[in-house]
């Protein structure tokens, strides 16, 4: 899940890939939003090809297992053919656990001997609703470009699921085209997932890491064809997402983002220790700040997005006789983060927390802060939505070492629902993980997440990820 990765440079906002078992590629995009957010480079993330293929070879992994409502438990097997040291072919297997254990037991047939029980499990082997498989290849073009080609087949489906990336480092800036056919997208207010027919997004973005910094980001996003519901688990909404109807987006988004170190531990770390993460090693309170604008134009049948049920985000316009709006809108946020421990001792040494605060609209916060202003001054009652309007999103992190190598962690949003008075706060899609932290690679880390809400298992590796 992308609520994994600490969350900085305003990561609330941004919308990166999200980690799911429903696909053998291992990633869906969030449903695009009014103005925010927007696709967000920072580097290519390692494949999930890449990430099988190094838990095979040197994490002694055969299988690799997830889970997913309602395919179930499937194990995941990778084959690498390297052509070149710049271009490499995967071939990736998915073998689903849960439905051949469910086919055998309901089968009438009653198998004795070993011979038979043989004969019995391999009619049910040949049953290809068992299997999906997966064709990938990756080419470096130099030291800049990557171009990654993917194509998964699913017994299922209508037709295979295709992919094309290609990803291009500027000397500031990131660069990244992106075409799927069938496209999955993840509607974070339902929990549903969406196949659109094509989708196609160019994304541009300034790379800095300075924590005094301003940075901008363009985007353009085109889907064509009528989205459908895929794997409807959660609930029973089949309202299509507007931004997922065909049409054409441009975003665009600047902002500046100021970090600020409270306290930042000098004392010396253990001599001839390694850190079991050298991202993690060094104790420290700090807090970020952010605020920018962004806006959208649309054209299309995916400009009705900007009249959404519970108001407008932000400055609105739209053309008579034509398929278009544009919609702006200012958004902040900000930050607390505090670490103890360097994470080199073997038991309870590190314990990591961060708290941000979101304001994805500044328009409708000033609105609501305006109004509940003037019901103080007039001795009136504040109403409850005014109320509930100014109230920010917040997410809470929380990582504690268990023993050695190995870390708990849980990222959850927090939701505040003044019209409940009985249980006003609750937590909002939370994720639980344990984290295998590989010292030798410097910062990388093997993560086993599970999302309740989604009814999701997966195993992943991140490379350089905090």
């Amino acid at each position: 899940m992308k609520k994994l990765r600490w969350v900085m440079d305003g990561g609330g906002f941004w919308d990166l890939d999200i980690s799911t078992p429903q696909t053998l590629d291992g990633l869906a995009r969030a449903v695009p939003g009014d103005p925010l957010p927007l696709g967000l480079s920072r580097g290519t993330r390692l494949s999930r090809p890449r990430q099988l293929e190094f838990m095979h070879r040197f994490m002694n992994a055969p299988l690799i297992p997830s889970y997913s409502k309602p395919h179930g438990l499937s194990l995941h097997r990778l084959i690498s053919l390297p052509f070149s040291d710049d271009w490499v072919l995967f071939l990736l297997g998915q073998f689903n656990l849960q439905r051949f254990v469910s086919s055998v037991k309901s089968s009438e047939e009653k198998p004795k001997g070993v011979s038979s029980w043989l004969k019995t499990f391999g009619r049910h082997l040949q049953q290809k609703s068992l299997y999906a498989l997966g064709f990938s290849s990756e080419f470096q073009l130099g030291e800049n470009d990557t171009l990654f080609f993917g194509l998964d087949a699913y017994d299922d489906a209508e037709k295979p699921r295709g992919k094309f990336v290609l990803h291009h480092k500027f000397p500031d800036h990131d660069l990244t085209v992106e075409a799927v056919s069938p496209g999955l997208f993840v509607d974070n207010n339902t929990g549903n997932y969406w196949d659109v027919p094509f989708s196609t997004a160019v994304d541009l973005a300034s790379v800095t890491t300075s924590d005094s910094s301003t940075a901008y980001h363009l985007s353009a996003h085109y889907t064509s064809g009528s989205p459908k519901q895929f794997q409807n688990t959660h609930n029973h909404n089949n309202r299509v997402p507007p931004s997922l109807l065909p049409g054409l987006a441009f975003k665009s988004a600047v902002s500046y983002r100021k970090k600020v170190d409270i306290w930042r531990s000098e004392a010396p770390k253990l001599k001839l220790v390694q850190p079991y993460d050298v991202f993690l090693s060094n104790p420290h309170v700090s807090a970020s700040g952010i605020i920018g604008a962004a806006s959208t134009a649309a054209f299309g049948d995916n400009s009705a997005r900007a009249q959404i049920e519970d108001g407008s985000p932000g400055y609105i316009l739209q053309v008579s006789g034509v398929k278009s709006s544009f919609v702006a809108d200012m958004f902040a946020s900000v930050s607390f983060t505090a670490q103890h421990g360097n994470f080199q001792r073997p038991f309870l040494d590190l314990t990591r927390f961060q708290a941000r605060l979101d304001f994805p609209s500044g328009f409708k916060f000033l609105s609501a802060a305006t109004g509940l202003t003037q019901d103080l001054l007039n001795s009136q009652k504040p109403s409850l939505e005014a109320v509930q309007a100014i109230l920010p999103n917040a997410t809470l992190s929380l990582q504690q070492q268990i023993v050695g190598p190995v870390s708990f962690r849980v990222d959850s949003g927090i939701k505040v629902d003044l019209k409940n008075p009985d249980w006003p706060i609750h937590a909002q899609e939370p994720v639980f993980a344990l984290e295998y932290a590989l010292q030798v690679l410097g910062s990388a880390k093997a993560v086993a997440w599970y999302c309740p809400k989604r009814q999701e298992f997966m195993a992943e590796l991140c490379f350089f990820e905090t």
